[in-house]
């Protein structure tokens, strides 16, 4: 962890010392205005987004992202937000790019109820600095829907099987090739790769993309597919195993005996916030146990507030390995590959791939 950390680190380093970082504006010190987000789907609720309205004063504007990709572009347009939900594909972009501002964990009450891997994880401690606050963790799991499906499986070569051609749905996003690089080339770490396994893991995607029926980009688009028959089975996230379930379909998800990888989000602060105040009052609303409790039910997500155990009952604790480091240390979190190949020579083998 400690020699990644350092990759990354070192990698930041060089792309600060080649971009111009963005003056910031005067911090504005009353509680109150408009607070603008860009999210994750499953992140914008009523049922906890109202409340805090109400409780603050604050009104929060939220702009729906895809991608990490998309989160990324919108931070750097700088079209005024204030705070974003980054994982770690682009949380070290937007720190690299001097996008977003180190957080002051003296501010946070429940900084030392965090999960201790995620509080220094390399996706946002960079340099001795906290520049995120975590707070949703996951697998990418492999999802069927078993009225269409009979079997079971527990590999991810269902994915590449022409038995199921048509029928597959895959995260149209450049990070997607970590997932091929740890199931079928045994990359130890996924997110770096060298020239020729990046090579590979672009030529097995190649063959991959006749048996795809469509990538999907918003977590809706995997949903629409399954409910409409068009998609049987696909790579997607523990949100949409909820959210089918509540349609009423049998659905199922499992994590294959290749490995896995997954996300951690953390909230991050931009350089440029004209809202700081209520940035870090929504920042802590959101990582309060009842708050990570009913995201948890929305989208089945683990929480990063262990406390939040208190609030769901040991069962539900253990459901969403809240305090299963051994769980939490099996998944290879998205990160920003820098080296040998960084992500803009994944982004072209990604486009190489889509033809």
């Amino acid at each position: 962890m400690k020699k990644r950390i350092a990759v990354i680190a070192l990698a930041t380093a060089a792309l600060l010392a080649t971009s111009v970082a963005a003056t910031a504006k005067p911090a504005g010190n009353k509680l109150g205005g408009t607070l603008k987000v860009v999210n994750w789907e499953g992140y914008i609720e009523n049922q906890w987004v109202k409340p805090f309205e109400k409780q603050t004063g604050c009104t929060v504007q939220q702009q729906k992202a895809g991608s990490s990709d998309e989160m990324y572009n919108l931070m750097k347009k700088n079209a005024g937000y204030d705070l974003v939900s980054a994982s770690g594909d682009a949380s070290n972009r937007l720190i690299a790019s001097g996008l977003v501002q180190p957080i002051d964990p003296s501010k946070i009450p429940d900084w030392k109820q965090l999960t201790p891997q995620l509080v220094k994880g390399p996706n946002h401690y960079v340099d001795g600095k906290y520049y995120g606050l975590p707070w949703q963790w996951g697998p990418n799991v492999l999802m069927w829907n078993t009225a269409k499906y009979s079997g079971a499986t527990n590999s991810w070569s269902a994915l590449y099987d022409p038995k199921n051609k048509g029928k597959i749905t895959i995260p149209n996003n450049p990070i997607q090739i970590a997932d091929p690089a740890l199931q079928f080339e045994g990359a130890e770490d996924p997110y770096s790769l060298d020239q020729a396994t990046l090579d590979k893991v672009t030529a097995k995607l190649k063959e991959q993309k006749p048996l795809v029926g469509k990538y999907w980009v918003l977590a809706t688009d995997f949903e629409d597919l399954f409910k409409s028959g068009d998609a049987t089975m696909g790579a997607g996230w523990p949100l949409m195993t909820n959210d089918l379930k509540k349609a009423g379909m049998n659905v199922k998800e499992v994590i294959p005996k290749e490995g896995v990888t997954g996300w951690s989000d953390s909230w991050m602060i931009s350089k440029q916030a004209k809202n700081p105040i209520c940035a870090y009052k929504y920042m802590n609303y959101m990582t309060t146990p009842k708050v990570q409790a009913k995201v948890a039910d929305v989208t089945g997500y683990s929480p990063a507030n262990l406390k939040t155990c208190e609030v769901v009952g040991e069962q539900r604790c253990d459901d969403l390995h809240i305090t299963d480091t051994k769980y939490y240390d099996s998944i290879k979190y998205w990160e920003t590959p820098v080296s040998p190949t960084n992500y803009n020579q994944w982004t072209d083998a990604w486009a190489e791939v889509q033809g």
